[in-house]
């Protein structure tokens, strides 16, 4: 059974222009599934659509068989799903631990299930660790993406969407973040992650969805687009 199931999804900014097009796709447990396609294709709107920054104007999202469209974030959070968007997004003043501490706010009043997750945390980003009490405005790039995805990761979800984890960080850096995301994956977590480098997705992913137009173009196993892998770069750069 899939954990997430989004089914003819259509949605957009403005009334009467769709920038998803009855979009369908499923993510199955302990799994990592790709999308990819060029600018413009609605990867990131469908991951807010998901997770409840934009209310679909039709179609169904299910979560572990619970239907969740229209819900807000916040019940989408504490539903077991966690939302790493573009970019970095931390809160600069505060400390590393106080940024955690936010992310863990679901279950902020059992003290040593919070102790539990802030340890499980640094054990994954041990620079995270080593930082702990240093405002967060005086991390690396690195380390602020890294602390943006264990802000989410801290909650303990079921499923994480991740919309362009390796945006804007070094290719060292950008590595070490693939290898968080496999480790989860390992662990047990599902992972929805919409990425630019798409070399990348489909090295990590079990299965791709190619979206162009609010639309699947093409979906399937890993193989089929390791296989195909430059004609699918060039789609996905110019959306032919």
């Amino acid at each position: 059974m899939a954990i997430l199931t989004v089914n003819d999804i259509h949605a957009g900014y403005y009334a009467g222009i769709e920038i998803l097009n009855g979009i369908s796709l499923q993510v199955t447990p302990a799994s990592i599934t790709g999308i990819i396609g060029p600018n413009g294709a609605g990867k990131s709107t469908l991951l807010k659509v998901i997770f409840g920054f934009l209310s679909p104007w039709q179609g169904a999202i299910s979560f572990e068989g619970a239907p969740i469209a229209g819900l807000s974030p916040a019940q989408i959070k504490r539903l077991g799903i966690s939302y790493v968007p573009q970019g970095i997004n931390i809160f600069p003043q505060m400390t590393v631990e106080e940024n955690l501490l936010l992310g863990a706010w679901t279950f902020r009043g059992e003290k040593q299930r919070v102790r539990s997750a802030l340890e499980q945390v640094y054990s994954l980003f041990p620079a995270l660790a080593e930082h702990r009490h240093r405002r967060a405005v005086f991390l690396s790039g690195g380390q602020a993406k890294m602390l943006s995805i264990a802000k989410e990761v801290i909650s303990a979800p079921r499923l994480l969407l991740v919309d362009e984890p390796s945006a804007g960080l070094a290719p060292r850096i950008a590595g070490q973040v693939y290898d968080f995301l496999l480790q989860s994956q390992a662990a047990g977590l599902s992972i929805l992650l919409v990425d630019q480098n798409i070399n990348k997705a489909v090295e990590i992913s079990g299965y791709l969805y190619m979206i162009e137009m609010g639309r699947v173009k093409l979906e399937g196993e890993r193989t089929l687009f390791a296989d195909n892998l430059r004609q699918i770069v060039r789609d996905s750069l110019i959306g032919v």
